[in-house]
């Protein structure tokens, strides 16, 4: 039997909007509101964060606090690969979604022979760089460091060269080679994306299960299929973020977008895809409860939170 591990990561600086550092401790409120134990059968792991930066000012305007970002991603990749070489399973729960790319990055320095599929369930792509990003946000960003792109045929920006050396310095995390390869990647319900990131989409074929799929073809079809596509893949990755749901539900996360998922949908699908023996790890993010009222969000994540982790428990 797996050993799970309960990883916290109070990062905010990649995100566009404050408050997501307070997710964590607003999906502890909701689990007390609930009346749930789940808090108390796993011994957390704190990861430090950086969002100290903040109060330094922004110095990157093509990849903000990308100083800060590179010191979090670190502290999550020597996290992460300690629990894997270990045989640990981390059940992670972030701020924003920046951080993935360290959890990722983990997964793969301690078992790197083995091939690592990606199922990225999300409103948005975040294969964004600092030459294509319209905001600067990092959170936008983790899976382009974790493939090693740059997406110079999609160029819009011209970062300075201290960005480019605080870039390379991320991609290079755990080693200088990709840590995925981008065709390793499922998109679940992704609907908000720019041109730069369509052309990836476009040039690596990577699938996009759309939220009308889910309806037309029912979730546990939907979930196999996804898997299915990552086949020939060692290890699977899951990375849930709450803006996967429809922004009529979401409104405590810093990006809603409309025609998402709804709540027991999420939690179908996240229970059905960690039955998979690939699975190595989960992760929820973005659960900002500044946005939100009476802690909705947090409790909807919850529900999806204990529940996936009961479905991983249950077929250890």
């Amino acid at each position: 039997m797996r050993e799970i591990k309960l990883v916290e990561v109070r990062s905010e600086i990649a995100a566009g909007t404050r408050g997501a550092s307070l997710g964590i401790d607003a999906l502890k409120i909701a689990s007390l509101d609930k009346k749930s134990s789940f808090f108390t059968q796993f011994e957390p792991i704190n990861v430090p964060d950086a969002n100290n930066y903040l109060w330094k000012g922004n110095k990157f305007p093509n990849a903000k606090y990308i100083d800060g970002v590179y010191q979090v991603l670190n502290n999550v990749f020597h996290t992460i690969e300690l629990l894997r070489l270990d045989g640990k399973f981390p059940i992670v729960l972030a701020g924003d979604h920046s951080t993935a790319a360290g959890t990722i990055m983990g997964i793969k320095s301690a078992h790197p022979e083995k091939r690592l599929g990606v199922i990225w369930i999300d409103a948005h792509a975040d294969l964004h760089t600092p030459f294509t990003t319209p905001s600067g946000n990092m959170h936008g960003m983790p899976l382009a460091m974790c493939a090693r792109l740059d997406n110079l045929e999609s160029k819009v920006n011209d970062p300075d060269e201290q960005t480019l050396a605080y870039w390379n310095r991320i991609k290079s995390i755990g080693g200088d080679f990709p840590k995925i390869n981008p065709k390793d990647i499922v998109f679940i319900s992704v609907r908000d994306t720019e041109a730069p990131e369509d052309h990836l989409i476009e040039k690596f074929g990577i699938k996009n299960f759309t939220t009308a799929e889910v309806r037309e073809k029912g979730v546990q079809t939907v979930a196999h299929e996804a898997l299915t596509e990552l086949a020939s893949c060692d290890q699977i990755y899951i990375s849930f973020d709450v803006d996967s749901l429809d922004s009529s539900i979401s409104v405590g996360t810093g990006t809603p977008v409309e025609n998402g998922l709804t709540v027991e949908e999420a939690i179908s699908l996240n229970a059905e895809l960690i039955k998979d023996k690939r699975v190595c790890c989960w992760e929820i993010v973005e659960v900002n409860p500044t946005l939100d009222t009476e802690n909705t969000m947090a409790e909807n994540a919850f529900d999806v939170l204990e529940t996936t982790t009961k479905s991983l428990v249950d077929n250890f």
